[in-house]
């Protein structure tokens, strides 16, 4: 699905898995989300992930998961939600603007791919500055909501993507 420019959110198939491969991530980040191979593993046990690959002029740029089932409970009451993961952009592609662009795109693709989804949420750790900027920028929200994650205190973030009715138009 292409919407803006360049980037493109599509489902996640073997011919990107050589790519995503080689993929780098510094430290910093690395404590914070799952390299590619390693969400990959996570999909292969776990079938309630979705992956997502962002490609950039076809090539794979980053990736992550959108999750359903009983762990979004843990986040969210609400039950036509997904849990946004181990959203990652490969090292030398980062500061070009693309996960803005592929969280702008998010949206679209899900209505595309889950018409019956109305949030989807995320968890971000407290030190992990630059992507709770992103995200609120994109328009998740922060309710207030925190949780203990693997590695210290996170901020749950939700975009709404409550369907509107005719009846909402004014």
């Amino acid at each position: 699905m292409q919407i803006n420019g360049s980037i493109q959110l599509v489902p996640y198939t073997e011919k990107f898995k050589e790519s995503l491969q080689t993929f780098t991530l510094p430290e910093e980040q690395v404590q914070f989300t799952a390299h590619p191979m390693e969400l990959l593993k996570k999909v292969e046990q776990d079938p309630t992930r979705n992956p997502i690959v962002i490609l950039a002029d076809n090539k794979p740029v980053g990736i992550f998961a959108l999750q359903s089932g009983s762990r979004v409970q843990e986040y969210t009451n609400k039950e036509n939600s997904l849990l946004l993961v181990s959203f990652s952009i490969d090292y030398i592609e980062q500061g070009k603007g693309y996960a803005k662009q592929a969280l702008y795109q998010l949206t679209h693709y899900v209505d595309s791919y889950f018409p019956n989804i109305e949030e989807i949420v995320l968890a971000v750790n407290e030190r992990n500055i630059p992507a709770q900027k992103l995200y609120v920028k994109v328009g998740f929200e922060d309710r207030g909501h925190r949780r203990m994650g693997p590695i210290g205190p996170q901020f749950v973030l939700y975009l709404s993507l409550e369907k509107k009715t005719s009846k909402d138009t004014r």
